[in-house]
This record gives C-alpha cells, sequence and structure tokens, in this order.
C-alpha cells in the first residue's frame, strides 16, 4: 500500500479543478486556482512525478461507441494461492472489455466492471477470461439497466 502524499490547499484546488477539466491551459488552470502560471506548471509536473496525478484522459461514452452493457462480475477461483490470484489479475489486465479489477476482502475474490456491446460480446468474453480458465469456480454477472452515477474524481 502506498502511503498519501502531503498536499495543501494549492495542491487540493488543482486536483479538484483538474478533474473536472484536464484540457485547461497552464494559465487557465493558474488563474483558477489563483497562483501564478509558473507556480502552477511546478506543482502540476511534481504531482505527476509523485503519482498523484496518474492519467489525462477522455472519458468516452460507452453508448457512443458501442459498448453500452456493463457487467458487474463477481469472480470466485478454486486456488487462492498468490500465484494464481497474479495470474488472473495479469489475464484480466489484457482483456480490454475489463475496465475495472479489484481483488476483494470476503466473498468472491474479485469484482470486475466489463463494458461490451451486447450479450453476444458478454458471452464470448466470459467464455474466453472466465470459464476456459481453469481456475475460475463460480461467476456471478450483475448487468446494469440504468446508470444513476458515474464519477471519476476522486474526493479530495
Amino acid at each position: 500500500m502506498s502511503v498519501a502524499v502531503d498536499l495543501d490547499d494549492v495542491d487540493r484546488r488543482i486536483l479538484s479543478v483538474l478533474q473536472n477539466d484536464a484540457t485547461l491551459t497552464n494559465q487557465e488552470l493558474a488563474a483558477r486556482v489563483h497562483v501564478s502560471a509558473p507556480t502552477c506548471l511546478r506543482r502540476v509536473r511534481r504531482l505527476i512525478e509523485q503519482g498523484v496525478i496518474e492519467k489525462q484522459v477522455a472519458i468516452v461514452s460507452p453508448e457512443k461507441v458501442g459498448a453500452g452493457l456493463t457487467g458487474i462480475v463477481e469472480i470466485t477461483l478454486d486456488v487462492q494461492a498468490a500465484e494464481r490470484l497474479a495470474e488472473f489479475e495479469a489475464a484480466m489486465a489484457r482483456e480490454t472489455a475489463v475496465t475495472q479489477c479489484y481483488r476483494v476482502s470476503t466473498g468472491p475474490d474479485f469484482v470486475l466492471v466489463v463494458q461490451v456491446p451486447d450479450m453476444a460480446a458478454y458471452h464470448a468474453l466470459a467464455h474466453r477470461a472466465f470459464t476456459a480458465q481453469g481456475n475460475v469456480r463460480n461467476v456471478r454477472t450483475f448487468f446494469s439497466v440504468h446508470r444513476s452515477k458515474f464519477d471519476t474524481r476522486v474526493a479530495i
């Protein structure tokens, strides 16, 4: 587990603004957080170097690109040895339809979020990524019928 980075009020303001809009120029960001442009740039670079800012990305609408079926998948493995858990995580990292993979405590071993175009694509994913793996004991999938909240922001 990594250690939290000390953040002051300016860092928090920078992160808050960037979580809403990472396309701002450095000058625009500096004006919004009330610091000089050089100070702002130096702080953003430091936040990137420290791993506080992991990525700056575009958030794509799954529906608009034909991947509108969301599944939340619980996976239980037969063998939970560290090597087998790592193998499963590596396999999920290779699956582009798996957008999130969490190793969890109490209950299933993993919870995944998957984005696929339709049920046929989910079936193919389930066979390829879950059924064909000899160590998967149980798969339970919940399909979203309505997304009432989605946010990538981290509360700071």
